[in-house]
């Protein structure tokens, strides 16, 4: 039976909860929606791989990290201002997408893909969040190593191009499984998947 190391396709299930063990549960990968990655890629926080490895199919395990060891504190200049105008299509404003309580994609001018929440709305700007929606929490994983396989060579190089997979700890927060078109990891949460 095959342990999880380097270049290992990995699949889980598992619960995450914020504050504590028992505290409230932000995303869960599930049987249906498992979460799979590939070890050794880059795409999951540092310590949370670290603690899976060595594992085999079928084993449990309960990850705790620090919010150091996760997404960091809470950053008060994540939090902007922009002018309304940057959200203009066709010259109308997107009221649509662009509205309280949203995560926005976005771009900074460096090319770098991040989600914005919509904090506030007024006539000339909108107050976004653009930490990561996990950053300033402990982070408690509780879950069961479903499958662990030896990954093509195909795959291994999409992945490390950039052209698959998901999985959190990729800095956007643009992850998380499955597609992961939704900003989770197979749920919602990504709040972009915490692993």
């Amino acid at each position: 039976m095959l342990e999880i190391g380097k270049y290992k396709m990995v699949t889980l299930t598992y619960n995450l909860h914020v504050d504590n063990a028992s505290g409230e549960m932000v995303e869960q990968a599930t049987t249906e929606k498992p979460l799979e990655f590939l070890y050794g890629a880059g795409m999951m926080l540092p310590k949370f791989e670290s603690e899976l490895e060595g594992l085999k199919e079928a084993a449990d395990f309960n990850i705790s990290l620090a919010k150091t060891e996760a997404y960091g504190e809470l950053n008060n200049d994540a939090v902007v201002e922009l002018p309304k105008s940057v959200f203009l299509v066709d010259g109308n404003f997107d009221a649509e997408l662009i509205k309280l309580g949203n995560t926005v994609p976005m771009m900074s001018s460096n090319g770098q893909r991040m989600n914005g929440l919509v904090l506030e709305i007024t006539d000339e700007i909108v107050k976004m969040d653009f930490n990561h929606p996990l950053a300033g929490e402990d982070l408690f994983f509780s879950g069961k190593v479903v499958g662990v396989r030896e990954a093509s060579d195909e795959e291994v190089a999409q992945i490390m191009s950039g052209g698959g997979g998901c999985g959190c700890g990729s800095g956007g927060g643009d992850c998380s499984t499955s597609d992961c078109g939704d900003g989770s990891c197979g749920t919602e949460g990504g709040g972009g998947c915490g692993c």
